[in-house]
């Protein structure tokens, strides 16, 4: 019998049912503004490493381009995601959605135990974070952290964690996905350190962070614990991210 796909009663085409069947990618999440990205050439970097270390092959940043301009139409401000996922070879897929704005914080976090295997890759199947997060949603939390079974954080379920530790930016020392967000905030003119950070250490810090492509959010406890705030600390980190200009698209 020839391969077929349906979806809700509908067939789909050949392409769509071989997207169907794909298990295996990775991808790259970014907020588009009036036509711009911040840190554009972030995402064609994290989109060439993990192609050449899944498929072998780099990225023809053009047809990217193009795909993402297609897909936004006349948008001028959308939540895109560009995927790579095989399709007898690596094929791009973009998506784009409303765009999403950061969580009003402080913001209520709970430790999960859980580790990504090849955690610094943004893998396109992401059942497992996604399952963590929903659940902890059920509970009253609005992000999970990702934990070793003795309380050492790696990551946010769709973060990443950072803190401040007596004027020195702090980040977890552990295995990650290096988020294009931290990594423009890790151009900050402060002192910054990796290392291995527990959740007992949180209450130890001035001020704690989560980031993505939605922005920079203040963490205000994690796991019914409060946090410490500092008002003058988020106001500088969101001062340097927000005054990261944007890479036009067109």
């Amino acid at each position: 019998m020839t391969e077929r796909a349906a979806i809700e009663g509908r067939l789909v085409g050949e392409d769509a049912r071989r997207l169907l069947g794909s298990r295996y990618g990775h991808f790259t999440a970014m907020q588009v503004r009036d036509r711009r990205v911040r840190g554009l050439g972030l995402h064609f970097e994290r989109l060439e490493r993990a192609g050449l270390e899944l498929f072998g092959t780099g990225l023809d940043r053009a047809a990217v381009l193009e795909s993402i301009r297609a897909v936004l139409g006349d948008a001028r401000d959308a939540s895109v995601r560009v995927y790579v996922l095989d399709s007898d070879g690596p094929r791009v897929v973009t998506t784009a959605a409303s765009p999403h704005e950061p969580l009003k914080g402080p913001l209520k976090v709970k430790p999960v135990v859980y580790q990504r295997y090849l955690a610094h890759i943004k893998q396109a199947s992401g059942f497992q974070q996604a399952h963590i997060g929903r659940v902890v949603a059920r509970e009253g939390f609005d992000e999970a952290l990702l934990t070793t079974a003795d309380g050492l954080i790696s990551e946010g379920s769709i973060t990443n964690l950072g803190g401040f530790d007596g004027g020195r930016l702090v980040w977890p020392d552990a295995p990650m996905l290096h988020g294009i967000t931290m990594r423009l905030l890790e151009r900050m003119d402060v002192p910054q350190e990796r290392r291995p950070l527990r959740v007992a250490d949180l209450t130890g810090l001035d001020q704690v962070f989560l980031c993505n492509s939605w922005g920079v959010m203040e963490v205000g406890e994690v796991d019914g614990v409060p946090l410490r705030q500092d008002a003058g600390l988020m106001a500088r980190v969101r001062e340097h991210y927000e005054g990261v200009p944007g890479d036009p698209l067109d």
